[in-house]
């Protein structure tokens, strides 16, 4: 059974659906594997590293596509590399199929079965094949290095002849994977952080990474089976912007992470909040890809607000492309190895299996997912 990996040509993106180490891996397990030519160059993976692996390189892009039995990618596919497939073949890579009518309803009329990436669950079984998470962790990382960079001051307390320097206050909004490794990084850079996150539950996890949790009574909130903060109503999202208004105030630094699976994410930091900070503290909004959390964000841009710089840098884990493709790698071969059949040689997509059910799209010419079908 044939893999193809073609080079991602969206803007901007510089991570690799699969390196070298996980060739390897799938060699063993019995895959060919061709990689189109540069597609890790940019993350650090030169084609010499693939071929050393056991993969072959192929120059022709659409010959690729039409010949792979599963293709591996990071990013949705354009038209023509769609049209490029072969019927049966199986596309696994991130699909935003809530946002993709026309993208999935394409898959599905070319007979592709097709995963989407996003849609792994959060169970425990899934937790290896979460690519989801994977990034998230590195982009909450990227946000506070993001942060310091642009801030002009240092994030730890520094004692001195000259006097001491107090420590940077950094703001986390959202306590999910990324706002924890946000939290974790600011910490371990010494800086004074605070968090705040709709589900209460989280508040223990904050407080174990050395972080302060910010209490705001927004009522009934909770999670989702996923482990998803619930949408809050725009009264719960008044009731927050007041609550953290007098902390953004006095910090430094606010990141903010939070997102509304399949949703746009909600303004959570109003203009108002953005001008009452001091000139020079820093804002990165993590969500901007989505419609943003802090009002006048803009993807890939960053705003100056009276002298508050709002970041809104887009694909955080491409900026650390070499790790990214390193964790995206493993979670498509733990994908890939827990429906192999290494006996009859052939992947086993069992439509009941939970993990299947969640994750894959299209199949022998329909919408099967319940949810994106019902869309």
């Amino acid at each position: 059974m044939l893999i193809g990996v073609p080079k991602e040509t969206w803007p901007g993106e510089r991570r690799a659906a699969l390196v070298p180490l996980t060739v390897k891996k799938l060699k063993t397990a019995g895959f060919d594997v061709k990689i189109e030519t540069g597609c890790g160059e940019v993350a650090g993976f030169p084609d010499a590293a693939y071929e050393e692996a056991g993969a072959t390189i192929a120059s022709d892009r659409r010959a690729l596509l039409g010949e792979a039995d599963i293709v591996l990618r990071v990013r949705k596919p354009g038209d023509e590399d769609v049209d490029a497939l072969k019927s049966g073949c199986l596309h696994v890579s991130f699909l935003d199929p809530f946002n993709e009518k026309a993208l999935v309803e394409k898959l599905a009329s070319k007979g592709v079965t097709a995963i989407s990436m996003e849609m792994i669950p959060r169970s425990t079984r899934a937790q290896k094949m979460d690519a989801l998470s994977s990034q998230a962790n590195l982009a909450g990382y990227v946000t506070v290095i993001q942060a310091a960079y642009h801030s002009p001051k240092i994030l730890p307390m520094m004692m001195t002849p000259a006097g001491t320097i107090a420590p940077a206050r950094v703001f986390v909004i959202g306590a999910g994977v990324a706002g924890l490794q946000a939290i974790a990084t600011a910490k371990r850079l010494g800086a004074r952080v605070e968090a705040f996150d709709t589900r209460p539950v989280v508040a223990e996890q904050v407080q174990s990474l050395g972080a302060k949790f910010i209490e705001i009574d927004l009522g009934d909130t909770g999670q989702t089976d996923q482990g998803y903060a619930k949408e809050l109503t725009p009264e719960q999202i008044e009731k927050q912007k007041q609550g953290q208004k007098e902390v953004i105030a006095r910090s430094d630094v606010v990141i903010t992470t939070a997102q509304v699976f399949g949703r746009k994410a909600p303004v959570i930091v109003s203009g108002d909040m953005v001008r009452a900070m001091q000139p020079g503290s820093v804002i990165v909004d993590m969500a901007v890809e989505t419609g943003g959390n802090v009002e006048g964000s803009k993807v890939n841009e960053i705003v100056d607000v009276n002298g508050v710089k709002i970041i809104g840098q887009g694909n955080l884990p491409s900026e650390v492309a070499r790790n990214a493709s390193d964790m995206y790698s493993a979670n498509l071969f733990n994908l890939i190895d827990e429906f192999w059949d290494s006996d009859e040689k052939k992947l086993d997509l069992d439509p009941e299996d939970d993990i299947i059910k969640s994750c894959v799209i299209t199949r022998d010419g329909a919408i099967v997912n319940e949810t994106i079908k019902n869309l």
